[in-house]
Protein backbone atom coordinates (compact mmCIF):
# COMPACT_ATOMS: atom_id res chain seq x y z
CA UNK A 1 0.00 0.00 0.00
CA UNK A 2 0.71 3.51 -0.80
CA UNK A 3 1.18 6.00 1.82
CA UNK A 4 0.16 9.61 1.44
CA UNK A 5 -1.42 12.82 2.93
CA UNK A 6 -1.13 15.88 4.62
CA UNK A 7 0.75 13.88 7.20
CA UNK A 8 3.50 12.85 5.27
CA UNK A 9 4.10 17.45 5.28
CA UNK A 10 3.99 18.10 8.88
CA UNK A 11 7.40 18.84 10.22
CA UNK A 12 9.47 18.90 7.28
CA UNK A 13 10.09 22.56 7.79
CA UNK A 14 11.14 21.97 11.62
CA UNK A 15 14.13 19.93 10.85
CA UNK A 16 17.09 21.11 12.25
CA UNK A 17 16.37 24.02 14.53
CA UNK A 18 19.36 23.33 17.09
CA UNK A 19 22.33 21.97 14.56
CA UNK A 20 24.47 24.39 13.29
CA UNK A 21 22.74 27.39 13.32
CA UNK A 22 24.56 30.60 13.04
CA UNK A 23 24.35 33.69 14.33
CA UNK A 24 25.18 37.22 12.86
CA UNK A 25 28.43 37.11 15.25
CA UNK A 26 29.48 33.52 13.94
CA UNK A 27 28.80 31.92 17.54
CA UNK A 28 26.30 28.52 17.36
CA UNK A 29 22.75 28.11 18.62
CA UNK A 30 23.23 24.65 19.83
CA UNK A 31 24.37 25.77 23.48
CA UNK A 32 21.43 27.92 23.56
CA UNK A 33 17.76 27.16 25.14
CA UNK A 34 15.13 26.76 22.00
CA UNK A 35 11.92 27.68 23.08
CA UNK A 36 9.39 25.68 20.57
CA UNK A 37 6.26 28.00 19.56
CA UNK A 38 2.83 26.06 19.73
CA UNK A 39 2.63 26.19 15.89
CA UNK A 40 5.83 23.78 16.28
CA UNK A 41 4.68 21.78 18.83
CA UNK A 42 1.57 20.64 17.05
CA UNK A 43 3.74 20.22 14.03
CA UNK A 44 5.82 17.82 16.27
CA UNK A 45 2.70 16.47 17.83
CA UNK A 46 1.01 15.57 14.86
CA UNK A 47 4.50 14.23 13.28
CA UNK A 48 4.51 11.45 16.43
CA UNK A 49 0.86 10.89 15.79
CA UNK A 50 1.06 9.99 11.46
CA UNK A 51 4.10 7.95 12.98
CA UNK A 52 1.96 5.68 15.19
CA UNK A 53 -0.62 5.55 12.80
CA UNK A 54 1.99 4.65 9.77
CA UNK A 55 2.60 1.30 12.32
CA UNK A 56 -1.12 0.28 12.62
CA UNK A 57 -1.12 -2.98 10.56
CA UNK A 58 -4.31 -2.65 7.98
CA UNK A 59 -6.50 -5.64 7.85
CA UNK A 60 -6.33 -7.34 3.89
CA UNK A 61 -9.94 -6.67 3.10
CA UNK A 62 -9.32 -2.81 3.36
CA UNK A 63 -7.51 -1.95 -0.13
CA UNK A 64 -7.97 1.93 0.86
CA UNK A 65 -8.29 3.55 4.66
CA UNK A 66 -7.70 7.59 5.34
CA UNK A 67 -7.95 9.12 8.38
CA UNK A 68 -9.29 12.29 8.96
CA UNK A 69 -8.78 14.49 11.96
CA UNK A 70 -10.08 18.14 12.42
CA UNK A 71 -7.52 20.58 14.12
CA UNK A 72 -9.74 20.58 17.37
CA UNK A 73 -9.25 16.67 17.68
CA UNK A 74 -5.51 17.45 17.57
CA UNK A 75 -5.96 19.84 20.19
CA UNK A 76 -8.20 17.79 22.30
CA UNK A 77 -5.76 14.43 21.96
CA UNK A 78 -2.40 17.12 22.63
CA UNK A 79 -3.89 18.65 25.72
CA UNK A 80 -4.96 14.68 27.29
CA UNK A 81 -2.70 12.30 26.10
CA UNK A 82 -5.10 9.52 27.72
CA UNK A 83 -7.92 10.80 24.52
CA UNK A 84 -4.53 10.37 22.28
CA UNK A 85 -4.49 6.87 23.50
CA UNK A 86 -8.08 5.89 22.79
CA UNK A 87 -8.06 7.42 19.48
CA UNK A 88 -4.97 5.31 18.31
CA UNK A 89 -6.58 2.47 19.99
CA UNK A 90 -9.78 2.72 18.15
CA UNK A 91 -8.29 2.85 14.95
CA UNK A 92 -6.28 0.20 15.31
CA UNK A 93 -9.00 -1.75 16.36
CA UNK A 94 -11.17 -0.91 13.14
CA UNK A 95 -8.27 -0.57 10.66
CA UNK A 96 -7.19 -4.24 11.97
CA UNK A 97 -10.76 -5.35 11.15
CA UNK A 98 -12.16 -7.21 8.42
CA UNK A 99 -14.95 -5.56 6.52
CA UNK A 100 -17.87 -6.98 4.51
CA UNK A 101 -17.48 -6.79 1.55
CA UNK A 102 -14.26 -7.64 1.13
CA UNK A 103 -12.32 -5.02 -0.79
CA UNK A 104 -13.54 -2.17 0.80
CA UNK A 105 -12.65 1.54 1.25
CA UNK A 106 -12.88 3.00 4.21
CA UNK A 107 -12.96 6.57 6.10
CA UNK A 108 -12.35 7.34 9.50
CA UNK A 109 -13.16 10.52 10.87
CA UNK A 110 -11.73 11.79 14.59
CA UNK A 111 -13.03 14.74 16.41
CA UNK A 112 -12.23 16.48 20.06
CA UNK A 113 -14.42 14.30 21.24
CA UNK A 114 -15.04 10.06 21.41
CA UNK A 115 -19.05 10.82 20.23
CA UNK A 116 -17.72 12.38 16.69
CA UNK A 117 -15.39 9.38 15.87
CA UNK A 118 -16.78 7.26 13.23
CA UNK A 119 -15.68 4.86 10.39
CA UNK A 120 -18.00 5.19 6.98
CA UNK A 121 -16.79 2.16 4.20
CA UNK A 122 -17.47 1.44 0.47
CA UNK A 123 -16.94 -1.27 -1.70
CA UNK A 124 -14.16 -1.06 -4.06
CA UNK A 125 -15.15 0.28 -7.57
CA UNK A 126 -18.24 1.92 -5.77
CA UNK A 127 -16.35 4.25 -3.84
CA UNK A 128 -15.98 7.74 -4.77
CA UNK A 129 -17.48 8.89 -1.66
CA UNK A 130 -14.16 7.55 -0.38
CA UNK A 131 -11.71 9.47 -3.34
CA UNK A 132 -14.01 13.07 -1.99
CA UNK A 133 -13.91 12.81 1.60
CA UNK A 134 -9.80 11.48 1.62
CA UNK A 135 -8.83 14.38 -0.72
CA UNK A 136 -7.32 16.34 2.30
CA UNK A 137 -7.04 13.21 5.08
CA UNK A 138 -4.08 13.62 7.18
CA UNK A 139 -3.35 9.89 6.88
CA UNK A 140 -4.12 7.76 3.62
CA UNK A 141 -3.22 3.75 2.64
CA UNK A 142 -4.06 2.74 -1.03
CA UNK A 143 -3.75 -0.63 -2.64
CA UNK A 144 -1.50 1.97 -5.60
CA UNK A 145 1.66 0.99 -4.89
CA UNK A 146 0.71 -3.19 -4.07
CA UNK A 147 -0.72 -2.99 -7.94
CA UNK A 148 2.40 -0.92 -8.85
CA UNK A 149 4.82 -3.07 -7.16
CA UNK A 150 2.71 -6.44 -8.67
CA UNK A 151 2.68 -4.20 -12.35
CA UNK A 152 6.75 -4.40 -11.85
CA UNK A 153 7.26 -8.21 -10.75
CA UNK A 154 5.04 -8.95 -13.67
CA UNK A 155 7.46 -7.12 -15.86
CA UNK A 156 10.17 -8.56 -14.68
CA UNK A 157 9.05 -12.13 -14.72
CA UNK A 158 8.69 -11.36 -18.55
CA UNK A 159 11.70 -10.06 -19.12
CA UNK A 160 13.90 -12.55 -17.15
CA UNK A 161 11.33 -15.10 -18.99
CA UNK A 162 12.69 -13.31 -22.02
CA UNK A 163 15.91 -13.51 -21.60
CA UNK A 164 15.92 -17.21 -20.51
CA UNK A 165 14.88 -17.89 -23.66
CA UNK A 166 16.91 -16.11 -25.79
CA UNK A 167 19.82 -18.10 -23.88
CA UNK A 168 18.69 -20.99 -24.72
CA UNK A 169 18.66 -20.05 -28.13
CA UNK A 170 21.91 -19.04 -28.24
CA UNK A 171 22.95 -21.94 -26.53
CA UNK A 172 21.15 -24.18 -29.10
CA UNK A 173 22.71 -22.44 -31.93
CA UNK A 174 26.43 -23.34 -30.11
CA UNK A 175 25.82 -26.43 -30.20
CA UNK A 176 24.72 -26.75 -33.36
CA UNK A 177 27.80 -25.13 -34.49
CA UNK A 178 29.53 -27.45 -32.64
CA UNK A 179 28.36 -30.58 -33.84
CA UNK A 180 28.92 -29.08 -37.43
CA UNK A 181 32.19 -28.60 -36.74
CA UNK A 182 32.67 -31.37 -35.41
CA UNK A 183 31.40 -33.15 -37.79
CA UNK A 184 33.15 -31.50 -40.22
CA UNK A 185 36.66 -32.46 -38.88
CA UNK A 186 35.49 -35.95 -38.43
CA UNK A 187 34.51 -35.69 -42.23
CA UNK A 188 38.23 -34.44 -42.57
CA UNK A 189 39.56 -37.00 -40.56
CA UNK A 190 38.10 -39.73 -42.44
CA UNK A 191 39.12 -38.06 -45.82
CA UNK A 192 42.68 -37.65 -44.61
CA UNK A 193 42.99 -41.65 -43.63
CA UNK A 194 41.06 -42.47 -46.75
CA UNK A 195 43.76 -41.03 -48.42
CA UNK A 196 46.78 -42.09 -46.32
CA UNK A 197 45.25 -45.32 -46.71
CA UNK A 198 45.13 -44.90 -50.66
CA UNK A 199 48.79 -43.80 -50.71
CA UNK A 200 50.49 -46.62 -48.82
CA UNK A 201 48.16 -48.80 -51.28
CA UNK A 202 49.70 -47.23 -53.99
CA UNK A 203 53.40 -46.54 -52.90
CA UNK A 204 52.70 -50.41 -51.89
CA UNK A 205 51.36 -51.39 -55.17
CA UNK A 206 54.55 -49.34 -56.58
CA UNK A 207 57.11 -50.93 -54.80
CA UNK A 208 55.99 -54.01 -55.67
CA UNK A 209 55.91 -53.39 -59.70
CA UNK A 210 59.08 -51.61 -59.26
CA UNK A 211 61.01 -55.19 -57.62
CA UNK A 212 59.35 -56.61 -60.39
CA UNK A 213 60.30 -54.91 -63.06
CA UNK A 214 63.68 -55.12 -61.76
CA UNK A 215 63.54 -58.85 -61.80
CA UNK A 216 62.83 -59.37 -65.22
CA UNK A 217 65.19 -57.19 -66.01
CA UNK A 218 67.88 -59.21 -64.36
CA UNK A 219 66.64 -62.64 -65.30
Amino acid sequence: MSVNGIGQNYYQNYVSAMKNTKNVDGTDKADRTYKLSETEEMEIFKKEFYDDLSKITVHNSLSNVAVNISEAAFKAMKDDPEYREKILSLLQRDMGSSVAPRNCSAVFTVGATLDEYRGDSWPVGYDSEFHTRSKNSFYKRTSDKKDRQKEIMEKYLQKRAQVKKQQQEMLNEKIVKQDQERNRLLQSWNNERQLAKASDTYEANFMTETVADGASLLG
